[in-house]
Formats: C-alpha cells, sequence, structure tokens
C-alpha cells in the first residue's frame, strides 16, 4: 500500500485555470500496487470529490468476470506519490476505470502495470518490502 494524491488531469486544470474557475484540490487516498492489473483503478468516491466527468468507457476483465468483459467507466486523473527523500513521482495525465474498493476493502484504488511501466518495482519478500524508484 502507498499514500498518493489523485487530482484533475494536467489538461483538466489548464481548462479550469483558463475559464478562471477552481481547479478541486488533489483528494489523499490510500492505494494498492498490483502489478496483476494491466490498468489502475480509483473509487468513484475519489473521482466523484475531484467533480470530473467519463471520458468513455471500456471492457475489462478481472478474476471474477471470466471471459465476458465488464464495462467500466474511464477517467483522466493525475497521480502522484510523495517521497521521502527526492522528488515526488508524478504522472500528469492518465487513464483509469472506476471500481469500488473503499467500502469493501479499504484502499481507494489500485496502481496498476500502466503506472508502474513508468519506474522501477523492488519487492522484497522475505522482509515484506518494496522500493519504488523512478
Amino acid at each position: 500500500m502507498v499514500d498518493a494524491y489523485v487530482g484533475v488531469s494536467s489538461g483538466r486544470a489548464a481548462a479550469l485555470q483558463k475559464a478562471q474557475q477552481p481547479v478541486p484540490p488533489p483528494q489523499r487516498i490510500r492505494a494498492l500496487i498490483d502489478t496483476g492489473a494491466s490498468g489502475s483503478c480509483m473509487d468513484p468516491v475519489v473521482l466523484k470529490a475531484l467533480g470530473i466527468q467519463p471520458t468513455g468507457v471500456v471492457p475489462v476483465i478481472t478474476p471474477t468476470t471470466g471471459a465476458t468483459p465488464a464495462i467500466c467507466s474511464q477517467y483522466d486523473v493525475s497521480i502522484m506519490i510523495p517521497a521521502a527523500k527526492s522528488l515526488p513521482f508524478q504522472v500528469p495525465t492518465t487513464a483509469v476505470t472506476e471500481h469500488e474498493f473503499f467500502t469493501a476493502q479499504g484502499f481507494h484504488a489500485l496502481i496498476g502495470r500502466d503506472i508502474l511501466s513508468r519506474c522501477i518495482l523492488i519487492y522484497n519478500g522475505t522482509l515484506s518490502l518494496f522500493t519504488l524508484g523512478y
């Protein structure tokens, strides 16, 4: 698990600023790093707090859907993972799908390989530690 901040995409922030409208503040979330997920997913409570609309829908296959994909709304967001001794890891715009996590599982998002492909993940299972480098 990591703490992260999710905000509107960089393009959305620029459009809001140009229209002299307020940019919603980034939302602090708990996210599960999931190397088995090809794409990242976000709980609707976070997306609603940002006041953003879906950019479309995409088919998503999960372990529970079998061969029949679920159709999920997709949103453009920005993600920032703070770092203790360096600059934060930032993704100014990325697409995420909407999935409910928080009520049942206690986290807000899955960080999938679409975001992990931009960094180095080292997992030390014997110590239950991981390092995220970028």
